[in-house]
């Protein structure tokens, strides 16, 4: 949604402003209006752009079900501890929406949070280590189990699929072998390892959080579009940002509020949520980012056009390894104790699926960071919701089974939108 830069004409000699570049007729220009909008709207969703609509709109369904089946289920409390939950498994979600943007996919997730959720075990408890220390040993493991992975892939040739199934048995059996004949390791519930999970803001800090955040924000659209402004390209009216910044507000000033009315802000859930914004500023706006998406889309191409296409390969790998080690270390803090299991259940089938119903394509070059947080929220409602209502496990992964199937079909129908539309706007 942008304005084209007005038009301006010479009005003589000397002193007259020089005039502005006359626009091309056959760019979209969008009405710094509620009905502009609306129309832009229309026109991506008609080539196939849903973006994160379907993702919000069963949200929303979800909601009104679970509250309909128990009240519980929007009380504060749930709420809350639902955002601590979907953390460890977000965390891993946002790395493998890296891999899966190059086309590829990561099966051993699970595998090193199981073992970066040892290393740390291991190091805090038996081996007396400062936990800040372990927790940073745990994630140095993790960052160098990717680029294993990501440098046979890459320099190698070997599949992906093929490497990260050898890591997950690989690293599956090393994980048993540091956790011992004991099989559970419990760690201190007042280190700081239990803090990233049993910290919660005061409400004031969190809604110092929410304004920074918007004014944030804010500024910097301003700045972005003040400079594509004076370089006489299109750019966002001021009216239009200040819409953004509100519509942005609605949801971070209601979930503080809620929130607060229990605990505060989950500190693991901030962690969770600026991962992931950071991550989305790196792909949007560096050129990292456009590289990893060029990769994604077509690697042979990408190679021709000067790209290392192999750097950015294990550097995604490797970022995806690290932030499954993360994913690990906030289960250790959130059960006081690594164990056989941890990383070893359905952890990785979940970060996949979250990463696909939160919008991400299987196809490649197509999606975003905040998919991590979308799906992690349908994932985590659903369990929320099930738990609630004391329904067995079966039906939580049957009903995930469908909601994954669900978003794989939209993301093919909305592929076969988008060719329709550039084919018939050739």
């Amino acid at each position: 949604m942008t304005q084209q830069t007005p038009v301006s004409k010479a009005s003589g000699e000397g002193g007259a402003a020089p005039a502005e570049p006359m626009r091309d007729p056959r760019l979209l220009t969008t009405v710094a209006s509620p009905k502009g909008w609306l129309d832009a709207l229309r026109r991506r969703l008609r080539g196939g752009e849903l973006g994160p609509i379907p993702v919000i709109v069963g949200l929303l369904l979800i909601a009104v079900v679970f509250q309909s089946m128990n009240d519980r289920f929007l009380s504060p409390q749930n709420l809350s501890n639902l955002t601590v939950q979907i953390a460890a498994i977000g965390l891993m979600t946002t790395g493998v929406i890296m891999v899966l943007l190059l086309g590829e996919i990561d099966l051993s997730i699970g595998s090193v949070a199981g073992l970066s959720a040892a290393v740390l075990a291991v190091l805090a408890v038996k081996q007396g280590f400062p936990e800040w220390g372990a927790i940073a040993a745990a994630i140095g493991v993790g960052l160098l189990i990717g680029l294993v992975h990501g440098t046979v892939f890459a320099k190698l040739g070997v599949p992906a699929f093929v490497v990260t199934l050898a890591g997950l048995l690989g690293w599956q059996g090393v994980h048993l072998y540091l956790m011992g004949s004991d099989g559970t390791i419990n760690t201190s519930p007042n280190g700081a390892i239990a803090m990233l999970t049993q910290t919660y803001f005061v409400p004031f800090m969190g809604w110092a959080i929410a304004a920074i955040t918007v004014i944030l924000y804010t500024i910097s659209v301003f700045v972005v579009e003040r400079s594509r402004r004076r370089a006489r390209l299109p750019y966002k009216p001021p009216s239009e940002i200040v819409f953004r910044a509100a519509l942005l507000s609605l949801p971070i000033l209601g979930g503080v509020w809620v929130l607060n009315q229990y605990k505060g802000v989950p500190l693991a859930f901030l962690i969770f949520v600026g991962f992931v914004v950071v991550l989305d500023l790196v792909l949007r706006k560096t050129r990292y980012g456009r590289m990893v998406y060029a990769v994604g889309g077509n690697a042979e191409a990408a190679r021709r056009a000067g790209i290392n296409v192999d750097l950015i390969r294990i550097s995604v790998f490797g970022i995806a390894s690290t932030l499954a080690a993360l994913g690990g270390i906030m289960l250790v803090s959130r059960n006081f104790a690594a164990s056989v299991s941890t990383g070893g259940g359905a952890e990785l089938m979940m970060a996949i699926a979250a990463a696909v119903i939160g919008g991400t394509s299987l196809f490649g070059g197509r999606g975003n960071a905040y998919s991590a947080l979308l799906g992690g929220l349908v994932l985590g409602a659903i369990t929320s919701g099930l738990l609630l209502l004391q329904m067995d496990t079966s039906v939580r992964f049957m009903i995930t089974a469908a909601v994954l199937l669900i978003a794989v079909i939209i993301d093919a129908i909305s592929r076969r939108g988008r060719k329709s539309h550039a084919r018939g706007g050739a």
